[in-house]
C-alpha cells in the first residue's frame, strides 16, 4: 500500500491508497493531525500507528511513501517517520524521481506550491481540458492549467478563515462566528451577526465568481471549473460554480505521481 502525506499549513493528511477494481488508486482510510512543523517522526509515529492499528492495517502493509508538503520545516521529521517506522525511503512530491512531470509556465516555477501542481496533475488526469481549480485551504488559490496539462499560473486570495480572523481579532465588537450559509436570502442583515454572515460568506461567493469569470475571459476557450477543500461542498450548494467538488484532489495528485515515480 501507499502512505500519501498531504502537508498543509493548518493541517497535514495521510492516506492510505490501494487500487480499484481498474486498478486506479483507491483511498482507503486517512486521518489528520494539526500542523506543527517541530512534531518529530517519533511523535508522528505514537499517533499514526494507533491509528493504523485501530483501522486494521498493519505497518507491514506499507510499500512506498510520498509527502508533498507547503511547510518546508516538517519534510524532515516526516523522513524520519518513514524511515525508521516503516523501513522507506519516502518520495518527496516535485523531487528527484518524484518531479512534477508537468510544465509550468510561470515566471518562477520553483516558487509553486506543491499543493498547487498536485491538483494540476490529479485535475488534468481525471477531469480533462482547460481547467480552473479552486482550492479553499489556509489561502484560497484559483490555478489556471490548460488542456496540455500545463501549469499556466493563478490566483492567491485570503482564505475565509483569515478574512473572519482579520475581521474578528482587529475590531472590537464584532463577535466570533460561525462560517455557514446565512439563515435568509436576503443581503441586507437585520443584526450584528446576520450582517457579519451575509458579508464573509456572500462576499466570498462574489469573489470566487467574480475572479473566475474573469479567468475564463482571459484563457478564452471553455474552461471546466473543479472545487476541493474542506469548505467546497459548503459552497457549492449555493453557487453554479463548479462543474466538479473532488474533496481529495491533492492526495490523488500524491498517489499519482508516486505511481509515476515506480
Amino acid at each position: 500500500m501507499l502512505l500519501a502525506v498531504d502537508v498543509g499549513n493548518t493541517n497535514v493528511v495521510f492516506a492510505l491508497f490501494g487500487t480499484d477494481d481498474d486498478g486506479q488508486p483507491e483511498i482507503k482510510s486517512r486521518w489528520r493531525i494539526a500542523t506543527d512543523p517541530r512534531r518529530t517522526g517519533d511523535e508522528y509515529a505514537v499517533w499514526l500507528l494507533q491509528l493504523m492499528a485501530i483501522e486494521g492495517f498493519e505497518r507491514a502493509a506499507i510499500e512506498k511513501i510520498i509527502v508533498g508538503s507547503v511547510v518546508p520545516r516538517a519534510i524532515h521529521n516526516l523522513t524520519v517517520l518513514a524511515q525508521k517506522y516503516f523501513g522507506v525511503e519516502p518520495l518527496i512530491a516535485g523531487d528527484g524521481a518524484a518531479d512534477w512531470g508537468i510544465a509550468v509556465d510561470v515566471e518562477e516555477p520553483r516558487s509553486l506550491g506543491a499543493d498547487r501542481a498536485l491538483n494540476a496533475i490529479a485535475a488534468h488526469a481525471k477531469y480533462g481540458g482547460d481547467l480552473i481549480v479552486i482550492d479553499f485551504g489556509t489561502a484560497t488559490t484559483f490555478d489556471a492549467i490548460d488542456f496540455k496539462g500545463t501549469y499556466k499560473g493563478g490566483i492567491i486570495a485570503p482564505g475565509i478563515n483569515l478574512s473572519l480572523d482579520a475581521l474578528v481579532g482587529n475590531t472590537a465588537k464584532l463577535p466570533r462566528i460561525a462560517i455557514e450559509a446565512p439563515r435568509t436570502g436576503s443581503v441586507i442583515g437585520r443584526n450584528t451577526e446576520d450582517q457579519m454572515q451575509i458579508g464573509v460568506f456572500w462576499g466570498y461567493v462574489a469573489l470566487m465568481e467574480g475572479l473566475t469569470q474573469r479567468m475564463k475571459a482571459e484563457i478564452g476557450r471553455p474552461a471546466k471549473v473543479v472545487a476541493t477543500g474542506g469548505l467546497a461542498i459548503l459552497f457549492d450548494k449555493h453557487t453554479e460554480l463548479f462543474d466538479y467538488v473532488d474533496s481529495d484532489l491533492t492526495l490523488v495528485g500524491l498517489a499519482l505521481l508516486a505511481g509515476r515515480a515506480g
